[in-house]
C-alpha cells in the first residue's frame, strides 16, 4: 500500500511539473522574443536560445523615460485607489446580501446578477459616464467605469459570507451590542481574508490590465496609463511602418524591430504583477478553493 501511495505521488509530482513547464515556457519565449534581434525573429521565428540577442525594442521603449514612469505612477495609484473603493464596495455590496434577514434581498440578488447578463452596450454607458458623471480626461476615468463593482466579484463573496460565517457569531455579536458596521470590519471581514486577499488580486488586475477606458475616456496623454500608453506606442509603430512616404521614413520603419515591440510591450506590462503574485498566492489559491468547494 504504501509503495502504491509512493507511485502515485511520484506520477502526480512529474504530472505537476509538466505542467507548470507548460505554464512557464510561453512567458520565457515571451521574455527571450523581446531580446531577440528584429532580422533574426523574422528570419528564424521565436525561440529559447535566439542566434542574436538586442536590446532595441526596450530602446525604442524606454527612449521616452519619462513618459514610461509618468504612465507607471498613474497605473499604480489607479490600481490601488480603484482595488480598494472596489474592494470595500463589493464587500459591503455582499454582506447584506449574505444576511438572511435582509427585507427584499432576492430582489436585490436578482438585480445584481441582471447585469452580468444584459448591459445599455457601449453608446449609452459613454454617454452617461462622459456627460452625467462628467469623468472624461480625468482619473475618475480609469477609476469609475465598469470596474469598481463587478456582479460575479459580489456573488462569489456573498457565497463565502454564506458557507463560512456562522450566523451563531453575528447573532452573538448583535446580543453584545455590536451594530453593523462593527460587526462587518471586526468580525466578518478578519474571518474571511483568504476570500478578501482573493478579490484584491481579482480588481487589482482587473485594473492594472485596463486600457478600454483609457482608450474611450482619455484624450489627455499625460494621463494616459501604461497599457493605453503601451497600446498608443504600438499603433504608432504600425501606422510608421504602413504609412512611409519618403524615403528616410521607410529606412526608419524598416529598422524598427516592429515585432520584438510587441513582445516587450507585453513584458513590460506583465512583469510587475509576476513580481507582485507570489505575495498573495496562499490566500488566492486558498479563496478560490473555499469558494469552488462550498459555493
Amino acid at each position: 500500500m504504501v509503495e502504491q501511495k509512493n507511485g502515485f505521488q511520484s506520477v502526480a509530482n512529474i504530472v505537476m511539473i509538466l505542467l507548470t513547464l507548460c505554464c512557464l515556457f510561453p512567458f520565457a519565449l515571451l521574455v527571450m522574443s523581446s531580446l531577440t534581434d528584429e532580422n533574426t525573429l523574422i528570419r528564424e521565428g521565436y525561440s529559447l536560445l535566439p542566434a542574436k540577442f538586442s536590446v532595441e525594442s526596450y530602446a525604442y521603449l524606454f527612449r521616452n523615460s519619462t513618459k514610461i514612469l509618468t504612465a507607471y505612477g498613474i497605473t499604480v495609484l489607479v490600481t490601488l485607489v480603484g482595488t480598494v473603493s472596489g474592494l470595500l464596495m463589493t464587500i459591503m455590496m455582499a454582506y447584506p446580501l449574505s444576511r438572511h434577514d435582509l427585507i427584499g434581498r432576492n430582489q436585490l440578488a436578482f438585480f445584481v446578477f441582471f447585469t452580468m447578463l444584459f448591459n445599455g452596450g457601449l453608446v449609452p454607458t459613454y454617454i452617461m459616464y462622459t456627460r452625467y458623471i462628467n469623468v472624461k480626461n480625468s482619473l475618475w476615468a480609469l477609476i469609475i467605469p465598469s470596474l469598481m463593482v463587478n456582479a460575479f466579484y459580489v456573488i462569489m463573496m456573498r457565497t463565502y459570507f454564506n458557507t463560512n460565517i456562522p450566523d451563531a457569531v453575528v447573532e452573538a455579536a448583535r446580543i453584545d451590542g455590536a451594530g453593523e458596521f462593527r460587526i462587518l470590519f471586526t468580525i466578518v471581514i478578519p474571518m474571511s481574508l483568504p476570500m478578501v486577499a482573493t478579490m484584491a488580486l481579482l480588481i487589482g488586475l482587473s485594473y492594472w490590465n485596463d486600457w478600454k477606458n483609457g482608450l474611450y475616456y482619455i484624450q489627455d496623454k499625460t494621463l494616459y496609463s501604461i497599457q493605453v500608453l503601451l497600446n498608443d506606442m504600438l499603433r504608432d509603430v504600425q501606422a510608421l511602418r504602413s504609412g512611409v512616404d519618403s524615403a528616410a521614413a521607410a529606412e526608419i520603419a524598416a529598422n524598427m524591430p516592429s515585432v520584438g515591440i510587441k513582445m516587450a510591450i507585453a513584458v513590460v506590462g506583465v512583469l510587475p504583477i509576476m513580481v507582485i503574485y507570489p505575495f498573495f498566492q496562499k490566500y488566492f489559491v486558498k479563496g478560490i478553493t473555499i469558494g469552488a468547494v462550498k459555493g
